[in-house]
C-alpha cells in the first residue's frame, strides 16, 4: 500500500499562525545558541588558529540568533496581490417583496424593503 504524504499546501496570501512563527523562531535561535555552545566546548579542546576561530564564532553567532530570532512577522512590500479576472456572470439582483404593517405581525419584513 503508498503510504500517504500529509503536505500541506497553502492556498492563501495570509501569514502564518503567530505559535508556528514564535514556534519556528524559538527553534532558529535555539539552534543557534547550541553551535555557539559547541564552538565554547571545542574552543576549549582544540589548539591553534581553529581555537581563535571558534572563539569568535562563540562571540558572534548570539548577535545572528537574536536578529534571526526577531525577524519575523514582517510583510514583503513587494508581495502584490493581482486581480483575479472572474470568468462567471454576475447575479441578478433579488426581486423585491412588497410589504405593508398592514399584512399581520406574523409576516416580517424583508431586511431589504423599506418600512413606511
Amino acid at each position: 500500500m503508498p503510504r500517504r504524504t500529509d503536505d500541506v499546501v497553502s492556498v492563501t496570501t495570509a501569514q502564518r499562525g503567530l505559535s508556528d512563527d514564535l514556534a519556528q523562531r524559538t527553534r532558529r535561535y535555539l539552534w543557534t545558541m547550541g553551535v555557539r555552545t559547541l564552538c565554547f566546548i571545542l574552543a576549549i579542546i582544540v589548539e591553534g588558529p581553529l581555537r581563535w576561530v571558534l572563539v569568535v564564532l562563540a562571540v558572534v553567532l548570539p548577535y545572528f540568533g537574536v536578529v534571526g530570532a526577531n525577524a519575523g512577522r514582517e510583510r514583503s512590500r513587494d508581495a502584490v496581490l493581482e486581480p483575479v479576472e472572474s470568468t462567471l456572470p454576475a447575479l441578478e439582483p433579488a426581486p423585491s417583496v412588497p410589504w405593508t404593517p398592514e399584512s399581520g405581525p406574523s409576516a416580517a419584513p424583508p431586511r431589504h424593503a423599506a418600512v413606511p
